[in-house]
């Protein structure tokens, strides 16, 4: 009677013994699991590897309302090296906004949540977005959050954000003068329960408190007030995180709100900044775009370009942003879903043709392969728009370095049609993907205990050793110093297959060790530069620089929801060779590689990597 239970268990340990043996281990690599001590666990959404080889793990509220409703929002430092945790003191709830690192190494974090959603049936206050306006020419007005707009029938609605409207403006002279009004939008949601407080036709709305002249030029106007399913919203704030005191900086809020945007760094510094839910709930509509300037550590609108959350947008070597066709989330699926080359000087954009399975982009995972002087990006996986159980095993390659781009077919995923992967620039030149689904958030038991790297050089996928954990929404990966690859987070729907019991935030992190780091003896650096200059050459010391087949500058990776524009992997010409190091040639271009903190990596001939020097690279 118990045989099968014995069967199970004695393949359970044929298996492991399989997997640790040596031979397979430099085939396929090696999956360990790290259990954190129970204080320091925290909801894995954002990660981002900083120039001290430690890890900016950000929660925020960790897609938990009851942790946002207590203002209990987390972040972690995480030492892979000495194996250490820290809790950092979390202003916001940055828990899904935007991030890229800086170029002195600074994590610049941007928007997060202001409200949590309410489905159909949970909304017991009626709520709608109100379009406040200003008639008066003379002066810009300010309202903090829970000022009240009273509807003609006495009705009271509270708005849950501050809002600055603007002054009218004035156009024409003498009897042509035509007076424009101010307007701004704020979400307001009901005093009371109820039916009794839904309004489903427009309306005009006064401001509680204003009178005489005031009570005139300012007013709200709703077209309708429901009890509708409302959307998450996100905030304006934004923060630096600084490496050395390790601690959070407030910076200037950007114009808008934002929740599920996409920053990505420039050749000169500065990042700009797209797409999101706005603190009404509603996708940007791209006329609100911003670029940040570190210098001043303040925000400038940028071109307008409508994209669905969390797009996946490269900046290529000439300067100009490729729109992958990547997303996360939010979006129709009739808009912002083709891909695209992106000028930012005379916001021109020059689709890109060819990729296979287009209405299948959301939840994809997008790479710029390595080395980046190739200028491929290969979009991977994704699924439908929203909750679509839909999935593809899909693989597209953009060559950006073609007069009039267009996307080739790459091999299919192994596992099938997946949603959520992960993929990580390894320092061989290959990209190592992990983990994924085939439905939406994992449902019906759909995660995908697989891994693969793959090859640019042949095109082709290879088998990796299995993770045991399943990953899927709110999942990362990123790539250590030492050239092990961290994987953390997960977030399904559901428990189970019968979806029957609600799913729980995957808290434990694996570490991948690729088989490069079974292969004897890997090449060691003995000393680097802290800082290097764009065109200029350095000079590296290594033991054994007859045996040094490459270099490489790799950005640290700043990920989440399967989005990662920021890791990249550019070659260093070897130039010259003594008894004692190896000189390397770096790129002129800040387009190419741009100004901040890389990880500097040697490689053998078999692509065993050194453990990584950071070194600023400066312009």
């Amino acid at each position: 009677m118990n045989a099968p239970a014995v069967l199970g268990f004695a393949n359970d340990q044929y298996h492991n013994y399989v997997i640790n043996q040596p031979g397979y281990k430099a085939e396929y690599g090696h999956w360990q699991t790290l259990g954190l001590p129970a204080e320091f666990r925290v909801n894995a959404v954002h990660a981002t590897v900083l120039r001290t080889g430690k890890v900016l793990i950000v929660a925020g509220s960790g897609n938990d309302e009851k942790q946002f409703n207590a203002g209990t929002f987390k972040s972690l430092l995480w030492d892979p090296a000495a194996n250490t945790y820290k809790l950092i003191p979390t202003p916001a709830d940055m828990f899904c906004g935007g991030h890229t690192s800086l170029p002195d190494g600074r994590v610049l974090v941007a928007g997060g949540t202001a409200r949590y959603e309410k489905l159909d049936g949970a909304v017991k206050k009626a709520g709608g977005v109100m379009r406040v306006r200003n008639e008066s020419p003379d002066r810009a007005r300010s309202f903090p959050k829970g000022t009240v707009f009273v509807a003609p029938n006495g009705r009271e609605y509270a708005s849950a954000a501050d809002v600055t409207v603007p002054a009218a403006t004035k156009s024409g002279a003498g009897a042509q003068t035509r007076v424009t009004a101010g307007e701004t939008r704020v979400f307001v949601e009901a005093l009371g329960a109820g039916q009794d407080w839904v309004s489903g036709a427009p309306a005009q709305y006064r401001i509680k408190g204003l009178a005489g002249a005031d009570a005139h030029n300012l007013y709200g106007q709703s077209a309708k007030i429901t009890l509708d399913k409302q959307e998450y919203q996100g905030i304006r704030s934004a923060f630096e995180f600084n490496p050395d005191t390790e601690l959070y900086e407030q910076v200037t809020d950007m114009a808008h709100a934002r929740w599920y945007p996409t920053l990505t760094g420039l050749g000169d510094g500065r990042v700009v900044t797209v797409s999101g839910l706005d603190d009404t709930g509603e996708v940007l509509n791209g006329n609100d775009n911003e670029i940040y300037d570190p210098k001043t550590r303040t925000w400038a609108k940028g071109p307008d370009r409508y994209f669905p959350t969390y797009p996946s947008i490269f900046l290529t070597a000439n300067g100009k942003l490729f729109y992958s066709g990547s997303n996360a989330g939010y979006g129709p699926a009739d808009k912002g879903r083709q891909p695209g080359v992106w000028n930012l000087a005379d916001n021109s954009f020059q689709p890109v043709p060819g990729l296979r399975d287009q209405n299948l982009t959301e939840t994809s995972s997008s790479v710029l392969l390595p080395p980046a002087q190739s200028q491929k990006v290969m979009l991977l996986g994704g699924g439908g728009v929203g909750e679509s159980p839909l999935s593809t095993a899909r693989t597209d390659i953009a060559d950006l370095s073609a007069a009039q781009p267009v996307f080739t077919p790459g091999p299919d995923l192994p596992a099938g049609g997946t949603r959520y992967l992960n993929s990580v620039i390894l320092p061989d030149d290959t990209v190592f993907t992990t983990g994924g689904s085939s439905g939406y958030r994992g449902r019906g038991d759909s995660d995908l205990l697989k891994a693969q790297v793959y090859h640019p050089d042949s095109n082709t996928f290879k088998k990796a050793a299995e993770p045991t954990v399943g990953r899927d929404y709110h999942s990362e990966a990123v790539l250590l110093p030492d050239g092990r690859v961290a994987v953390l987070g997960s977030n399904p729907l559901f428990a189970d297959k019968a979806e029957t019991q609600p799913g729980g935030f995957e808290q434990r992190i694996e570490i991948y060790t690729p088989p490069y780091l079974y292969h004897g003896d890997r090449p060691q650096v003995t000393d680097a530069p802290g800082a290097a200059k764009l065109g200029g050459t350095v000079r590296v010391g290594t033991a054994r620089p007859g045996a040094v087949a490459t270099a490489k500058l790799i950005r640290p990776s700043s990920v989440t929801h399967a989005t990662d524009v920021e890791q990249r992997s550019v070659a260093l010409d070897i130039t010259g060779r003594t008894a004692d190091g190896v000189s390397l040639a770096l790129p002129a271009n800040p387009n190419l590689l741009p100004p901040g903190w890389y990880m500097l990596f040697l490689t053998d001939g078999q692509g065993t990597p050194s453990v990584a020097r950071w070194v600023e690279v400066k312009a």
